[in-house]
């Protein structure tokens, strides 16, 4: 598979996991769809860390299929953002807040998806980026 078709592929799970993200995080934040009541014992400032990182998301796709040196930083700033937001789910367990234990594996699994992403946009955007083009 060449870096185009492999950035495409990369482009659209993250897109679908960006747009996913955003609704989920939206239908619990404003209790859309009575989906909060499902949650059970969330944590406010991880569904807004998540709503955030799902328009980072989505901002990044596009540039998976636009190869530029964006998805990176963009990426690497949700890495940033996730792991703030997961020491401070470490604390505000260790100080008593509930929580559901499905919240700290989503942090982790967001957190390693959010990393894949970011290794992919790290050698494939890059090595599309040092190709000569040839149709100049």
């Amino acid at each position: 598979m060449n870096n185009k078709t492999i950035l495409s592929i990369a482009g659209i799970f993250l897109m679908s996991f960006g747009l996913l993200t955003l609704f989920m995080s939206t239908a619990v934040n404003f209790d859309l769809l009575g989906i909060r009541a499902k949650q059970g014992n969330y944590v406010p400032f991880i569904v807004w860390t998540n709503w955030c990182c799902g328009l980072m998301y989505l901002a990044a796709s596009y540039y998976f299929f636009k190869p530029a040196i964006y998805a990176k930083k963009i990426l690497s700033l949700a890495v940033l953002v996730l792991t703030v937001a997961f020491i401070g789910l470490l604390f505000h367990i260790n100080s008593g807040g509930l929580y559901e234990v499905k919240t700290i594996k989503a942090m982790i699994f967001r957190t390693t998806i959010t990393i894949v992403f970011l290794l992919i946009a790290h050698f494939y955007i890059d090595r599309s980026l040092k190709k000569p083009n040839k149709h100049k």
